[in-house]
């Protein structure tokens, strides 16, 4: 115990040493633990706040829709990662087949990635049908049976993918299996 004690007094000890050069305003404050995905953010010299780098929306993601339940969504809250746009219909059988992947692909990267289902060419019901029996409700799906979000991507038939990088530049639009889609979402991420 005495042993504890004198150890807790030269650390203080320690520390108020080594702090005693700083001026009072200058504390450090940790900042949060960063993903590799967001950049670190910075501390004000004034304030000794901590602030997010602002993040540039770019017009890719300039976009607004419903989810499957009809509550807004705003792609600009997608700005600043990786992001990848799936195109499709809920009787689509290509379709069907990709949700497992889609799922374990959000699962294994979604803190560093955005995935966003785009439904069209159908009815609510059976997208919701689609979501719930193929397990893919980890992943936030518009329902764009009007084609407005498919107009702006130029989206012409189902499953398409539209990957975008972390400035929102498309990298690819077109139809991804399996494998080319995981080796999109780890270079995305790397």
């Amino acid at each position: 115990m005495r042993r504890r004690a004198l150890l807790a007094a030269t650390a203080g000890v320690l520390l108020t040493a080594a702090c005693g050069s700083e001026p009072e305003e200058a504390a450090f404050v940790e900042p949060p633990p960063s993903t590799a995905a967001a950049p670190a953010p910075s501390v004000s010299a004034s304030s000794g706040a901590t602030q997010a780098p602002p993040v540039t929306v770019p017009a890719t993601l300039k976009f607004s829709g419903k989810t499957l339940d009809g509550k807004p969504f705003d792609a600009t809250t997608l700005a600043g990662k990786p992001t990848i746009l799936w195109f499709w219909a809920p009787w689509c059988a290509t379709c069907a087949s990709e949700a497992q992947s889609v799922r374990d692909l959000q699962d294994e990267f979604g803190s560093r990635l955005n995935f966003l289902g785009i439904a069209g060419m159908g009815g609510n019901r059976d997208m919701h049908q689609f979501v719930k029996d193929l397990e893919v409700g980890n992943v936030t799906h518009l329902d764009d049976q009007a084609g407005r979000i498919w107009k702006k991507f130029k989206i012409t038939e189902q499953s398409l993918y539209v990957v975008l990088d972390r400035a929102g530049t498309v990298v690819t639009t077109g139809y991804l299996d399996d494998l080319q889609l995981t080796s999109q979402v780890k270079s995305l991420v790397a």
